[in-house]
């Protein structure tokens, strides 16, 4: 009597651990299922963000940045690169040109614009990039504004250089980082460095796909803030304190963009130094409202 019993009972028991199983089993496939329809679902509703261009340039004319590229922009040959570049942007088809000017000075930037307008044959070197990329991609498109949203904060992003070369300071945090950042930046990168080391043998267009390549704009970020992060002084945050203020301005300039009333029917060209592309590209990417075109798509012919 025992035996049947122990028997009947075991039997029951494991077909209730199959049943188990198989529910587990199903449960998780059903979740699998439902996160690879979650994600086909995600990749559909991109299509309705509004698609941006956000494209780093050297600063053409004179700059206070810490980057710094020698170009003649009143040159013959330097025109003619800037009007295929521009041609090559223009496939973007924007309906909105954002330019790394202050949005208090959108009167006067667009003043300078209709000016262009009326004698497009020759560019305008008045604001370097801006004025001769910018205003000639927003004429090629038939727009008739750009828009400005920069943001000015100063901000120390020479400290550590500072400290290093002051007898009475030490750097508590990481000196051999600093130096390594600030010295040998392209120490894991043979690539970049091999393209740094020719730059200045490059082409206009050659130059700005590498300085849109995003290990580059990793480098952008690491050389104008992040590299600050290893610096300080005793216990204090000095390089964070001002790289923060570098954070800070980019948000600011990330907030001017979205001030900008648009519709998903908008297509966004962004055009600044290429510190700000590398710290906008990392708002825009986890974006619900955008999505980044590849830059350098629109950078080859």
């Amino acid at each position: 009597m025992v035996a049947k019993f122990t028997c009947s009972f075991f039997f029951k028991t494991n077909l209730l651990v199959v049943f188990y199983a198989m529910l587990v089993v199903g449960c998780s496939n059903e979740f699998n299922q439902s996160l690879v329809d979650s994600s086909r679902n995600e990749t559909l509703g991109a299509t309705d963000k509004i698609k941006v261009l956000n494209i780093g340039s050297f600063h053409f004319g004179e700059t206070s940045d810490a980057q710094k590229t020698d170009f003649d922009e009143h040159d013959a040959q330097n025109h003619a690169e800037i009007r295929h570049i521009s041609q090559l942007i223009s496939r973007f088809k924007p309906t909105i040109v954002c330019l790394e000017f202050l949005p208090e000075d959108h009167l006067g930037m667009n003043q300078a614009y209709q000016t262009f307008l009326k004698s497009p044959s020759r560019l305008d070197t008045t604001y370097g990039e801006l004025s001769m990329i910018g205003f000639d991609v927003a004429r090629l498109n038939n727009l008739s504004k750009v828009y400005g949203i920069d943001n000015h904060m100063g901000y120390n992003y020479s400290l550590g250089d500072f400290i290093e070369q002051s007898s009475d300071l030490e750097n508590a945090i990481d000196r051999d980082t600093y130096l390594m950042l600030t010295n040998v930046p392209f120490k894991y990168s043979k690539t970049l460095k091999a393209l740094n080391d020719r730059y200045d043998q490059l082409s206009l267009l050659e130059k700005l796909q590498v300085t849109n390549y995003p290990s580059m704009l990793d480098y952008m970020l690491n050389s104008n803030a992040d590299k600050l992060f290893y610096v300080g002084i005793d216990d204090g945050f000095e390089g964070a304190e001002q790289a923060a203020q570098f954070y800070l301005r980019n948000m600011k300039i990330y907030s001017n963009l979205n001030r900008i009333k648009m519709t998903p029917n908008d297509r966004v060209l962004i055009l600044m130094g290429s510190a700000h592309t590398a710290m906008l590209r990392e708002f825009i990417r986890r974006s619900p409202k955008f999505e980044m075109v590849n830059t350098n798509e629109f950078l080859v012919d």
